[in-house]
């Protein structure tokens, strides 16, 4: 079974502002778990200007105390590919975990655009994917579940890091 879940909201900034805080949300205070960031590969397309770009981050987790057993290692390898299109102003970043794939897959499809009524606002659309690879129907429904709250609880400091950075990037602007 794969549990979905899906998240839109508003930026009251820019779409070149959001895009640039996506580049540098790291580090901050609301990230502690995000040990390192690396771009491991990006090409832009001297005809349209789209910009393809892979990064590599290390993050640490909590696992519950049922998860321990199945799971020692607390470290996680997780990749994100991304698109950014600045004449359609669009951004897609597709991140997926590279540890722990046959305990639980997640996959992450992030969507920046600027806002169709208000050119200087940013939509954002979030879409995850999680799916427990492990062998018995209850633990995978259990796995999963865990995922999807993890997920949602994660979004809010998620959002809580892009705001600080925003805000800080807005702040150097005013300087």
């Amino acid at each position: 079974m794969v549990k979905f879940f899906s998240l839109t909201g508003t930026y009251q900034h820019s779409w070149p502002t959001v895009t640039q805080a996506v580049w540098q949300k790291y580090p901050n205070p609301f990230a502690s778990h995000v040990l390192s960031s690396d771009v491991i590969d990006r090409t832009v397309d001297p005809v349209t200007g789209v910009m393809t770009t892979t990064r590599l981050f290390l993050k640490s987790g909590h696992m519950p105390k049922w998860g321990r057993s199945l799971l020692n290692v607390r470290d996680a390898f997780i990749m994100e590919q991304s698109i950014v299109d600045p004449r359609s102003r669009r951004m897609v970043t597709v991140t997926r975990n590279l540890s722990h794939t046959k305990l639980m897959l997640v996959e992450e499809t992030q969507t920046y655009s600027q806002h169709p009524e208000h050119a200087d606002w940013t939509e954002m659309h979030t879409d995850v994917r999680i799916i427990s690879n492990t062998g018995w129907a209850p633990i995978k429904s259990r796995i999963e579940g865990f995922g999807v709250t993890k997920f949602k609880d994660n979004t809010i400091r998620s959002s809580k890091g892009l705001l600080h950075v925003l805000e800080r990037l807005t702040q150097g602007a005013r300087s």
